[in-house]
């Protein structure tokens, strides 16, 4: 009968399994004999603190390393184990799993003895004890290693790194010792296969065989076969450690038995593990007998995953949140800013000091930044209702979108920057790919995995072009669902998109839509929270404030902080809507800082750690007071939204005010949120919607939606028309009176006067521009040579008007005769259709011309009420001249500004 060299050898060695543990065989005298009696003495006194059954089913028992180095009878017996661990790992490791061994099997051959003990049964049969091989898992093991000084020195050594998982390859399985027969006496022995390479025994280990010939049994027992996966991590960029121009370094680390599974693409784990090189296809394909080039990779032994699984897998995956490590000194700090008396204001303020204003804007983003609770409608399903608030900011360029974009990333426990420009949709969301060695499909994670229970931050939103739809599940189901090459699955990608966009044409047009702007479907559009529009409108006040803010910060001194706020005018009477009320103290007005108000941002390093708190900590519930006014707000809406035309206010817009305003109270550390958290919510959903509803006139327009999609400001002529059918309807009356259409028009805001002048361009003329300035200038030489024939208005008045004007049109034709492009001929020269340029008139000429038609009117007046005389009369002359002077002045003064060059062709 063969005989199994492992009952044989666990029958001279005291320990069960040794075999099992190391090749070699039991020597008394080895250190690492002492070594294991040490680690077993250790896993006895804290047997209690482990489920042996777990450990017995998993094959894995988990060694916390500061428990080790703490342990003062350890230290002991074993004074050098930090450096042991470092430098032989596998050894160690291997001396602790045959101590746990030990243990176990000690406890059960005691529980055996009882249970023969109980039943009577004969105690000179010894019991069948079988318990598998046992991995140490060392987590918690300290310091971290950075990916860029893992090189050929670390060889052989045990390392933890930490870095997010970029790609996880299919699961296999690997042969570790395979049992081979002896083809000339029949005897089975287990052979090591080290790193899964198949290799043969070199002899038989009976002394009386010489066989050297074998056959591999991969049904026996002694065959051990685990599972193995592979997978790459990629290194954090944080902000001491960020190198110019160079990809993000990436290694691959080889999961066994129970690490598989437990971890995706997009999770931040911390590997711990041995650091081994394998040949690269380099290496191979260069000279078969020369294969000197490797490659290093990471043989784990433990994963924490940054899900808030400790290692391995979690057995219920209930608990998925990203878990951030706080010493005492951060939740001091987390303490200290929690104490500050407007908490909302200094986050918003230390948000990115260096962009000036847009208070609402940086709340909007503080409160995307905290985000809300997720929450399940069905428990029994698990069916997530999003918690992640999106936010869309569209600007004029140079306004600062990019860097508060950047600002939100940096603050972010976990935030990937991207711009869209240089964005694919796979780098997106996910990409499949190939390994070159085993020819097998593998996910890559993109950006919106990779940024899983964080921040998203997309630039140049507007210039994605296709990859519009693949956002579209991301943000309202948050997974990414990918279907390809036989591989059907759902990544994870509960993440915050915060998206910066240009509109089309360089300038925001607020005659258009949202939609229209940014040439973008209302489908993605609707999946915003908050949609900021940013203008660059022209503000004394505020452009002297932000010039003295933008000078301090280049100098390098204290940066002004107060900000003036451009305050939406509008001409709504009775019918004001819910947007336009006005509340006491406007939320923009809260969080300015007033000028010698002492301000100290909080540093974003900081920021940070008190964000991951409040998002790892504090999960806050409406109260009923909140959830009131929120409804109340909501109908209302609903209520002023009910044309025809409109968009309806949706519960899409419910949901949105909802999560805000549990940031809201999340922000400041809050369980619970209040009426005054609500209120704050609805002004910035105010300022969101303003910015969205109104159209070029500051007017309210409810037949565009919230978030700026559907139609723009339909034009005069077509509303005209539809107001006209509705009458008609009503009225069984086709026939219109000229009095009831001009009434009509009246009530619709419709001007008629030059109607068809300003809104058809194909009506306009050259000739009628030209014509136009010149009738008025003839109309008031005519008026002042008739009052001066009547002598009502003095000759030398009435002289310095006429040779202004003959002034003026002779400049008109100079500059008619330098922007007329060769050659310059007559017909050319007076052709009225063949417009060059412009002459733009100033504000002290518009004066000048009221001023002259006060005149005549006072003149014409004079001799009915007898004031011909008058000393009031005379001095109107004099203003009428000195006006007319400096009008002339002003043209000349300003030159070319004056001119605008039209065709220059």
């Amino acid at each position: 009968q063969p005989r199994l060299i492992q009952s044989t050898l666990d029958q001279i060695t005291p320990y069960k399994g040794w075999k099992l543990y190391f090749s070699e065989a039991f020597d008394d005298s080895s250190p690492f004999v002492q070594k294991i009696q040490a680690f077993e003495k250790f896993f006895t006194r804290h047997i209690e603190l482990y489920d042996k059954d777990e450990i017995e089913r998993k094959g894995s028992i988990l060694v916390d390393y500061k428990e080790l180095i703490q342990d003062k009878e350890l230290i002991e017996l074993i004074p050098s184990i930090s450096t042991d661990i470092r430098d032989m790992p596998q050894k160690i490791l291997d001396c602790m799993g045959l101590a746990i061994h030990q243990v176990l099997t000690k406890d059960l051959e005691r529980y055996a003895a009882e249970l023969q003990e109980q039943e009577g049964l004969p105690i000179d049969e010894e019991p069948i004890i079988n318990v598998p091989h046992i991995h140490a898992r060392v987590y918690n093991y300290d310091p971290l290693t950075q990916l860029k000084n893992v090189r050929a020195n670390c060889y052989g050594k045990y390392v933890a790194l930490r870095g997010t998982v970029v790609r996880v390859s299919n699961i296999k399985p690997l042969c570790t010792k395979m049992a081979f027969i002896c083809s000339t006496c029949g005897y089975i022995q287990s052979f090591p296969l080290p790193d899964g390479k198949y290799s043969l025994p070199t002899k038989c280990p009976l002394p009386e065989c010489h066989g050297r010939s074998f056959a591999a049994d991969r049904s026996s027992p002694l065959t051990i076969t685990v599972d193995w996966q592979s997978i790459k991590v990629q290194e954090l960029m944080s902000d001491d450690q960020r190198e110019a121009g160079r990809i993000p370094r990436t290694i691959e680390c080889e999961l066994i038995q129970d690490l598989v599974d437990s971890c995706v693409p997009g999770d931040m784990v911390t590997i711990t593990g041995i650091v081994k090189v394998s040949n690269t296809e380099e290496g191979a394909s260069r000279n078969k007998n020369d294969k000197c080039m490797f490659l290093l990779y990471i043989e784990a032994n433990s994963v924490s995953n940054g899900k808030g699984q400790k290692v391995m897998n979690s057995e219920d995956g209930t608990n998925h949140r990203v878990c951030m490590e706080f010493s005492l000194k951060d939740l001091y700090a987390v303490q200290e800013i929690q104490a500050e008396e407007n908490l909302f204001k200094l986050i918003v303020n230390s948000l990115c000091p260096t962009i000036y204003g847009h208070e609402i804007v940086k709340a909007g983003l503080a409160l995307a930044l905290f985000g809300g609770c997720q929450k399940y409608v069905d428990d029994k399903n698990r069916i997530p209702v999003r918690g992640d608030p999106h936010l869309l900011v569209v600007g004029d360029p140079g306004l600062g979108k990019s860097q508060m974009l950047q600002a939100v990333c940096n603050i972010a426990p976990r935030g990937v920057y991207v711009c869209g420009n240089t964005t694919t949709t796979s780098g997106l969301t996910v990409t499949l790919s190939r390994d070159s060695i085993s020819g097998d499909f593998a996910l890559e994670a993109g950006a919106l995995v990779l940024g899983d229970q964080g921040i998203c931050g997309i630039d140049e939103f507007d210039k994605m072009g296709s990859q519009h739809q693949a956002l579209l599940e991301a943000m309202e189901q948050q997974s990414i669902s990918l279907a390809k090459a036989g591989i059907v699955c759902s990544l994870p990608a509960r993440t915050s998109i915060i998206a910066a966009a240009n509109p089309v044409g360089g300038h925001y047009n607020k005659a258009k839509t949202v939609s229209e702007n940014l040439k973008m479907g209302s489908a993605l559009l609707s999946r915003f929270d908050l949609v900021f529009i940013l203008l660059d409108t022209p503000n004394e006040d505020h452009d002297h404030l932000l010039s003295e803010h933008v000078m301090a910060m280049r100098a390098g001194k204290q940066a002004v902080h107060s900000s003036a706020v451009v305050t939406r005018t509008n001409t709504q009477d009775s019918n004001t809507s819910i947007l336009e009320a006005v509340s006491a103290k406007p939320l923009s007005e809260k969080l300015k800082v007033m000028p010698g108000e002492n301000f100290d941002a909080i540093p974003h390093q900081l920021l940070r750690k008190y964000v991951g708190y409040a998002r790892q900590y504090v999960h806050p519930k409406l109260s009923p007071e909140a959830a009131q006014v929120l409804q109340e707000f909501y109908l209302e809406l609903r209520k002023q939204n009910q044309g025809v035309d409109s968009a309806p206010i949706t519960t899409r817009q419910l949901e949105s005010l909802i999560r805000l305003t549990e940031a809201r109270s999340r922000l400041e550390l809050r369980e619970k949120s209040t009426k005054e958290d609500a209120k704050d919510v609805i002004e910035i959903m105010k300022y969101s919607m303003l910015g969205t509803y109104s159209d070029e006139f500051g007017k309210l327009d409810f037949e565009r939606s919230q978030h700026g999609s559907g139609m723009s400001n339909r034009s005069q002529a077509k509303r005209f028309v539809s107001a006209l059918n509705d009458i008609a309807e009503r009225t069984y009356n086709n026939l219109f009176a000229f009095q009831q259409l001009r009434q009509i028009a009246k009530e619709l805001q419709i001007k008629l006067d030059g109607f068809i002048a300003r809104n058809w361009a194909s009506q306009k003329s050259a000739l009628g521009s030209a014509l136009d300035p010149l009738a008025d200038k003839i109309l008031i030489s005519v008026l002042y040579v008739s009052l001066t024939c009547a002598s009502l208005i003095p000759v030398p008045l009435t002289t310095l008007i006429i040779l202004r004007d003959i002034v003026l049109i002779a400049a008109v034709f100079y500059v008619r005769y330098k922007t007329l492009s060769p050659p310059r001929t007559l017909s050319r020269y007076f052709n009225p259709c063949y417009a060059t340029a412009q002459l733009k008139p100033t504000f002290i000429s518009k004066m000048n011309t009221a001023v002259q038609l006060i005149l005549v009117a006072a003149s014409l007046a004079a001799p009915v009420f007898d004031y011909v005389d008058s000393i009031y009369l005379q001095t109107l002359w004099c203003i009428t001249a000195f006006t007319t002077a400096t009008s002339a002045y002003s043209y000349y003064h300003y030159g070319r500004k004056t001119v605008q060059v039209i065709n220059n062709k």
